[in-house]
């Protein structure tokens, strides 16, 4: 199961704008800066020690981080958790009775394949499961 934290994800309505915090203000080197069109979000990623803050802005008003900056407003969007084996992971947590998102895993173009676990499962928090090539 999970064996540490890969990321913590925000969102955003103003990628730039956000940087002027996190990287300007408070100092933490952006790693680099990614358009994902499948998941409909620009991404700034940053360093923070082991881990990695990844600012989510919408590509559209209505896709999922857009509804969620309209409902919720900017703030802590999901964290992730990586795995060694992604599909061990899910098939145990939907024996268990765990709501998926994704019940079978997505994968990006780098090979990280992820999923995500619905907040009902787990006390109000978008987890995200993260299989490393």
């Amino acid at each position: 199961m999970p064996h540490r934290v890969n990321h913590i994800a925000i969102a955003v309505p103003d990628l730039a704008g956000a940087l002027a915090f996190w990287r300007d203000a408070l100092g933490l080197p952006l790693e680099r800066r990614e358009t994902n069109p499948e998941e409909g979000v620009e991404i700034g990623f940053l360093a923070l020690g082991e881990l990695r803050l990844e600012l989510l802005q919408p590509l559209e008003p209505q896709n999922s981080i857009g509804r969620f900056l309209e409902k919720r407003g900017p703030g802590l969007h999901h964290m992730c958790v990586e795995v060694e084996d992604i599909l061990a992971s899910l098939a145990h947590l939907r024996g268990q009775g765990v709501e998926l998102i994704n019940p079978t895993p997505r994968t990006r173009p780098d090979g990280v394949r992820y999923a995500f676990i619905h907040p009902r499962s787990t006390g109000g928090v978008l987890l995200e499961l993260y299989e490393l090539p």
